[in-house]
């Protein structure tokens, strides 16, 4: 998990990056990106999605990333009740890649494209060596119902198995609000509350430790953080995510004990953060147990 993001549409993620890491990894200067081969194009300006079909689509009333909040001497923001708009959230999906083709499931895998590293949060500092990351492309399925394309940095290990897992919930028309990858600025954007986006690889350490998350190795996935928000004590992450915790109102997203997403990642050996006593971290699926 991390800390939440500004009003900028690359730091909305910060607030899951705080839940695994009270504080952001030390910042050495990243070097040159290597440059990798690789048959994934560099990702094109975004893509205006046609309008929905129905004319019954409720209207967009929030603005992710757009309020923020107050910060604690914890550097959270402060846990607030969450707004009548998201108590039951479906926000549409901004493409930032062409959507699958015949709205069918599509996923690449290659080495990490050096302009991807470049806005990413690697660093020669960092526990995985950028050759050992690889750059997905999935389909997801929006709130909006429609099919998207997301991408996501992942250790080599675990690659084939993600996309497996997200084909899965893509043919479970499981819905994402939103899939990208981390950017460096959000490890310290002020906290916003309101993210969603479903990422992997984050380069910093486990919240309140020294130690590297499983996030920083390219071994760790949280899905719609919104839906799924980390809990410790009387801290909530993301902070405004507070309806969300009440697990049996099943909504859109959540992920729940049991259920299809916590059995597709347990096929192919991930652990589910919602299974443990404290913290209590329902986005986090994770490869090597942390």
């Amino acid at each position: 998990m991390r800390r939440t993001a500004t009003a900028t549409a690359g730091a909305v993620m910060a607030f899951t990056l705080a839940a695994c890491s009270s504080e952001a990894p030390s910042a050495p200067q990243p070097a040159a990106a290597t440059p990798f081969s690789t048959t994934v194009a560099k990702p094109p300006a975004p893509v205006t999605s046609a309008p929905p079909k129905t004319s019954s689509a409720p209207a967009v009333t929030w603005q992710v990333g757009a309020r923020l909040l107050p910060v604690g001497p914890d550097g959270f923001g402060a846990v607030e009740p969450t707004p009548p708009e998201l108590v039951n959230r479906a926000l549409p999906t901004k493409d930032l890649l062409p959507p699958p083709a015949n709205d069918k499931y599509q996923a690449t895998i290659s080495a990490v494209p050096a302009d991807v590293l470049a806005r990413s949060t690697w660093q020669p500092a960092c526990p995985v060596k950028a050759a050992d990351l690889r750059y997905l492309t999935m389909s997801f399925r929006g709130f909006d119902g429609r099919a998207h394309t997301g991408e996501m940095l992942v250790n080599a290990k675990g690659a084939a198995g993600i996309t497996k897992v997200f084909g899965q919930l893509f043919a479970a028309r499981f819905p994402l609000e939103e899939m990208r990858v981390t950017s460096p600025a959000e490890l310290t954007a002020p906290p916003t509350g309101d993210g969603n986006s479903t990422s992997a690889f984050v380069c910093r350490p486990a919240r309140g430790q020294t130690s590297w998350s499983a996030h920083a190795y390219g071994l760790a996935v949280d899905v719609n953080p919104f839906c799924n928000p980390y809990t410790q004590g009387k801290l909530v992450l993301p902070e405004l995510a507070s309806a969300y915790l009440d697990r049996s109102n099943r909504r859109p997203g959540m992920v729940l004990a049991g259920d299809a997403t916590v059995r597709a990642f347990a096929a192919i050996g991930w652990s589910w953060g919602g299974a443990w006593t404290s913290p209590k971290d329902r986005m986090h699926f994770t490869g090597n147990g942390h």
